[in-house]
């Protein structure tokens, strides 16, 4: 099932914009009587105006035009050479280059680039032996600007699992800051093992296949570390002592999450750049699976069998590694805090959009995640997630409190995941596709869903077109409003129905 993106928006490839990489030095273009300014010059003339950074200082990540001419461009920044992490924004325009509205940004910075403490002082208090150090400028969730050094460590648990840290401590005073993991872990992606006999795109060399997907950008499956080929191009058995049947499985899922995003959302790959990813099945004996940016890869755990528990390479885990991908090379949502809580949700609504899209006869679709990977399958009870009540799990949230930033990101992800079903599915008792759900609101009030196929675009354009690293709930509902807005129309039933369903989660403006 393929479906298109027709809300009349257009994507400006980057590479057709000047100078996209590196601005400094571009001016904003002066409009004449026929013809509108560049998205990119006005964009950095108008961010210069509005104090959030000089040419210089500014490096375009991304630029969105829409069918009548609005632009939407997104910067990352940096200070007297230094990067500005969390000083990320975004400039909406008009097609003549005036500013309609700015997202995120830090404002004007004023603040001395030398350090008082030592680099060492600074891998000491983030309590790591080794690990890489650079300074920057940290922005903290409450805006505040502090000179900071960047502190990267990676390495694995006990059980082989993959981990990495990313601490910021003041340079001036060598207290931890804030500090989040780079691995984003939890759930994974599934085929073969768990979707049935599928059809794999791979390549054919001189005497054998291999995994590499010629179709994808190049999207690769590893058993282990070690690519996976074959003789004959008919890979695993379906059965968990085929090692192939795990790669299946990646490979499946890697597929189907990529054309979800081409053919739903008009995105090219995970960065939006033709390029495929890695997947790392058999990576260990762990009840996990992974994204990491350092390595532009998934890495998927076994399981384990004593817990019934079975390699975690289910379609909609797939769907969520790589859409972790995904929001790294967009909002860049911050892994702590309500930001986290956002990242993680982004992951889980387009992992289970994914398996909505693939319409898998062997994986039905639903708004349950990581079902299938139990050995005893049973969605009304074992899963990883829900998102029509999220609490069902036992610790992650339904509705939105002043406490919530203070959750696990894992479960401070569930008042966007039910803010989602309520939008695509509405409240109260249903039976979809087999599964009973019965989704509370916070006020009582009944929710009308619009369905997923609108519930999702609007989610994928609030992420890549309004939200910013440092995005909280709030923030959220007011980038999906502009996003409903924007597709749908002012005062749209889609528009009231965004409203409606963050109310139905206690977020409000």
């Amino acid at each position: 099932m393929k479906r298109s993106f027709r809300a009349g928006l257009a994507v400006a490839a980057i590479a057709a914009v000047a100078g996209l990489t590196n601005i400094s030095g571009v001016q904003a273009a002066t409009p004449t009587a026929d013809k509108a300014p560049s998205p990119l010059g006005a964009a950095q003339a108008n961010a210069a105006k509005l104090g959030l950074g000089g040419p210089a200082d500014l490096k375009a990540r991304d630029v969105v035009v829409d069918a009548d001419g609005s632009s939407h461009v997104r910067f990352d920044r940096s200070y007297q050479g230094l990067p500005v992490v969390g000083g990320d924004f975004v400039v909406h325009q008009t097609k003549a280059g005036a500013v309609r509205s700015t997202s995120g940004g830090a404002g004007v910075l004023n603040l001395s680039v030398k350090p008082a403490v030592a680099a060492s002082t600074a891998l000491a208090a983030a309590k790591q032996k080794a690990g890489k150090q650079q300074l920057v400028v940290f922005v903290t969730d409450a805006g505040q600007s502090r000179l900071a050094y960047k502190v990267t460590s990676t390495g694995r648990k006990a059980d082989g699992q993959p981990t990495g840290t990313e601490t910021y401590v003041d340079a001036q005073n060598g207290k931890v800051l804030d500090s989040w993991s780079t691995v984003q872990d939890d759930l994974g992606s599934g085929a073969g093992l768990y979707v049935g006999t599928v059809g794999l795109d791979t390549t054919h060399g001189t005497s054998s296949y291999s995994m590499v997907d010629p179709v994808r950008g190049g999207n690769a499956t590893y058993n282990a570390g070690v690519l996976f080929t074959d003789a004959d191009n008919v890979w695993g058995t379906g059965s968990n002592s085929n090692a192939q049947s795990a790669g299946v499985d990646a490979h499946y899922g890697i597929a189907k999450t990529w054309d979800y995003y081409k053919n739903v959302h008009g995105r090219n790959g995970i960065a939006n750049d033709g390029v495929g990813a890695k997947s790392y099945v058999h990576d260990g004996a762990y009840v996990n699976a992974s994204w990491s940016d350092s390595c532009f890869c998934m890495k998927y755990g076994d399981g384990d069998p004593s817990q019934g528990i079975g390699p975690l390479v289910e379609l909609d885990i797939a769907g969520h590694e790589m859409s972790h991908g995904v929001t790294s090379r967009s909002a860049n949502l911050r892994y702590s805090g309500e930001s986290g809580g956002l990242n993680e949700s982004t992951s889980d609504i387009f992992g289970t959009a994914v398996e909505w899209y693939a319409a898998n006869a062997s994986d039905t679709p639903d708004y349950v995640l990581g079902e299938e990977i139990f050995t005893d399958y049973n969605p009304a009870t074992n899963y990883i997630r829900r998102l029509d009540k999220p609490s069902l799990d036992g610790a992650s949230a339904d509705f939105w409190s002043k406490s919530v930033g203070r959750l696990n990101v894992h479960y401070s992800s569930g008042v966007g995941n039910h803010w989602f079903y309520l939008l695509s599915e509405g409240s109260g008792a249903k039976t979809i596709n087999g599964v009973a759900y019965n989704s509370p609101t916070a006020n009582g009030v009944t929710v009308t869903g619009i369905g997923i196929s609108k519930a999702e675009k609007i989610w994928y354009r609030a992420l890549t077109t309004y939200l910013t690293s440092r995005s909280d709930y709030k923030a959220a509902r007011a980038a999906s409003l502009s996003a409903a807005t924007d597709l749908y129309g002012a005062g749209s039933t889609e528009v009231l129905a965004v409203g409606k369903a963050w109310s139905a989660v206690n977020v409000v403006s």
